[in-house]
């Protein structure tokens, strides 16, 4: 009896992860947070003390799902239009390169803890919500949402709902585009993410 309860058991979580898989796939939005997660989860199993190997691990992913040229455009603000084709292009891969090395970064808080993907993501106007927990390894959580566009791409992230990432990003960049424009954003991209992805693993 009591192994016939352990074979229902996992049969029964089987059948759950078959179909939250299900579920997630018939919602492009939450299939494209899950992919990236599924990196994540991947990421801090590969490499959980490296964090230029975590950069590599998650790179693909997040270029495939995040709108990178949308959010730095967002990020930088009205001067954006006053830079140069070739600027704007330098800032993009800069941006993309700083944003993964951030949350190559990032991943250490998660380790040990779990990603979860809420599967049925919400409208907001032409938009889509995708809600997300994240917990440590202590087990505190924290709600991590995700703004995709129509063509299910990321343009924003919320932490509890509200603190705005892109809106974090414009704080940061404030200085470096007042002091030296374009090439001082560039600058200060490339450093923090030479800075970030130097980091020795841990023993």
């Amino acid at each position: 009896m009591r192994l016939t309860r352990i074979v229902r058991a996992g049969l029964l979580a089987g059948l759950l992860q078959v179909g939250f898989a299900a579920h997630a796939a018939d919602d492009p939005a939450a299939a494209a947070i899950t992919k990236v997660y599924a990196s994540f989860e991947k990421a801090l199993k590969d490499s959980p003390k490296d964090v230029k190997a975590r950069a590599a691990s998650i790179g693909g992913p997040l270029s495939e799902t995040f709108d990178f040229p949308a959010m730095i455009r967002v990020a930088v603000g009205p001067k954006w239009k006053a830079f140069t084709p070739e600027q704007q292009g330098a800032l993009t891969e800069a941006f993309g390169r700083y944003f993964t090395a951030t949350y190559a970064t990032r991943l250490a808080q998660a380790a040990g803890g779990k990603l979860n993907v809420k599967p049925q993501s919400e409208a907001r106007g032409a938009n889509r919500v995708v809600q997300t927990e994240v917990a440590n390894k202590d087990g505190d959580t924290s709600q991590v949402d995700f703004l995709l566009s129509p063509e299910n791409r990321v343009q924003d992230v919320y932490l509890n709902g509200n603190v705005s990432e892109v809106a974090s990003l414009r704080g940061s960049f404030a200085e470096p585009l007042k002091s030296g424009g374009a090439d001082g954003l560039l600058t200060f991209m490339r450093d923090r993410t030479t800075g970030m992805l130097a980091v020795k693993p841990t023993p």
